[in-house]
């Protein structure tokens, strides 16, 4: 005969239960705040065919208007804060099962190489110039990985590693959804003018526009063969999000000195980036179907809106009007010199 639950499980199950039904009640309201936001974003898109336009901008868009007009709730703040945090990892993670390693491969050892030098010339460039423009360092480095990686979830990855303030990730979030905007709509009027081959404009495209929605609006506007290409190019740059936001873990990490003491250390590797690459390697092992494939991307995408409608909870305008127009300076430079640098390597080499 089976021995009967012990006391002590007893009591680990009635702590386990009673610390998730307290956590319910705390996050519970806000969490369904932020769903119905994220619902809404993904819902109007889907209804207006917004082709280009990623939901994570739109669910950042009604989160700010709702603070800024009725304001956001007391009761909601809670389970908003904890979106921001859980949601963004796990969405985050999710992302990686868009990805596979065979996929990057058939772009070829000079297209990486080019991702590559084009990813970390645009970053350390932008910091440079943050720096320059006497910006803080966290909304520098948003911006830059905003530029170099995948637009808003590089943002949102770059944001939860180096915990900057919701008005910083607010502001490189606008600068990002206003050039990656300008630039799927410019850029397909530019591959005659240029004198761009169907590969070469597909590389550009894949190199230097922000958003992956907006990346595969301007590929494929061109035709399918340059959306094909502009598509495994950009889901190259998002897999150097892991060793990128390695990287910024482990300066952040020494600059957590202060005075005499030590604040709690950063991670050098934050637990999402390592189960991003997890499920990087899991998609190209273990070949997900199709359908799976998009259903995780389903789940990926409303996370990510959730927690990016979260932080636009937290935003009030009137602090980043108070930041000024030198961050949308660096936005514009970034993104100028992005388009420059992958320009001329694919001039030169593709």
């Amino acid at each position: 005969m089976s021995k009967p639950p012990s006391r002590i499980g007893y009591a680990i199950t009635a702590t386990a239960l009673s610390r998730s039904l307290l956590l319910l009640r705390q996050n519970g309201p806000g969490l369904l705040l932020v769903c119905a936001i994220a619902a809404l974003a993904i819902g109007i898109l889907k209804l207006l065919g917004g082709r280009g336009f990623s939901p994570m901008i739109l669910a950042t868009l009604f989160g700010l208007l709702l603070a800024n007009t009725a304001g956001t709730p007391v009761w909601a703040r809670a389970g908003a804060a904890f979106a921001a945090r859980r949601a963004l990892r796990l969405g985050i993670v999710l992302l990686g099962f868009q990805i596979t390693i065979t996929d990057i491969l058939g772009i070829g050892v000079t297209g990486i190489l080019i991702l590559i030098v084009v990813v970390t010339a645009t970053f350390l460039v932008t910091a440079w110039l943050g720096q320059l423009l006497g910006l803080d360092r966290s909304l520098s480095w948003l911006i830059a990985m905003g530029t170099a990686i995948c637009g808003v979830a590089a943002i949102a990855a770059t944001s939860a590693t180096i915990r900057s303030n919701s008005k910083d990730t607010a502001y490189a979030v606008a600068c990002i959804t206003l050039f990656g905007s300008v630039a799927m709509f410019t850029y397909p009027l530019l591959p005659q003018l240029l004198n761009l081959s169907d590969q070469q404009y597909g590389f550009w495209i894949g190199n230097s526009v922000h958003e992956v929605a907006q990346v595969v609006a301007a590929g494929f506007q061109h035709n399918t063969a340059a959306g094909e290409i502009a598509t495994i190019t950009k889901l190259g740059r998002v897999l150097l999000l892991a060793p990128m936001i390695t990287a910024i873990g482990v300066i952040a990490a020494r600059r957590e000195k202060v005075g005499a003491g030590t604040m709690q250390a950063l991670p050098v590797v934050p637990w999402f980036v390592a189960g991003f690459i997890a499920a990087v390697l899991l998609n190209t092992w273990v070949l997900a179907s199709v359908e799976t494939r998009h259903l995780i991307g389903l789940v990926s995408t409303f996370l990510l809106a959730m927690a990016l409608g979260a932080i636009g909870l937290d935003i009030e305008l009137r602090r980043l009007v108070a930041a000024g127009l030198r961050p949308l300076l660096l936005g514009l430079l970034a993104s100028l010199f992005v388009a420059a640098i992958s320009l001329v390597a694919i001039r030169f080499w593709i």
